[in-house]
């Protein structure tokens, strides 16, 4: 599949070139080419920027960042399918640029790839350091199911500031 694309994609743009620039004029279609690569860099910048905001603030609301970090990866693909010259890629570009195009392709992710990220975090659990729900003496303390132990041993020191100045 990988080859295929590989291969597809450049033949795509060159056939793309050789129509535009037959119904344009080989100058104009040049112009576009390259104009829609400079005008991607702004829109590329503007969509990370966005991406990592939407991120930030669906973290610090507790909320899962699922969503927002979908949204914002298809919004960076597409910024970037615009900087790559070409006619077939600056059309999937501005496709990952639209809302509603860009909420079909996060359902098309979501749904193709839930059950493999189920899996894996299910996997990774498995993984996780100490026993969940535990409690020192072993046994889950009512009302902790599934939380760990607090942090009885801290490893705060008190320290003389006029010894740590010189």
């Amino acid at each position: 599949m990988f080859i295929l694309v590989l291969i597809g994609v450049p033949v795509a743009e060159v056939f793309a070139f050789i129509e535009v620039g037959h119904a344009v004029g080989w100058l104009a279609a040049l112009v576009l080419l390259l104009g829609t690569s400079v005008l991607g860099l702004p829109i590329l910048s503007a969509q990370a920027r966005s991406a990592i905001e939407r991120v930030s603030v669906a973290v610090s609301q507790r909320g899962a960042p699922a969503r927002a970090a979908t949204d914002g990866a298809l919004g960076v693909l597409g910024g970037a399918l615009l900087v790559v010259p070409g006619f077939v890629t600056d059309a999937l570009g501005v496709l990952f640029l639209l809302p509603p195009s860009r909420a079909l392709a996060r359902r098309w992710i979501s749904h193709r790839y839930a059950g493999r990220v189920v899996r894996f975090a299910a996997a990774a659990g498995r993984f996780a350091p100490g026993e969940r729900g535990a409690t020192a003496a072993g046994r889950s303390a009512p009302g902790q199911r599934g939380r760990r132990p607090a942090d009885v041993e801290s490893t705060a020191v008190e320290d003389d500031l006029q010894e740590l100045d010189g």
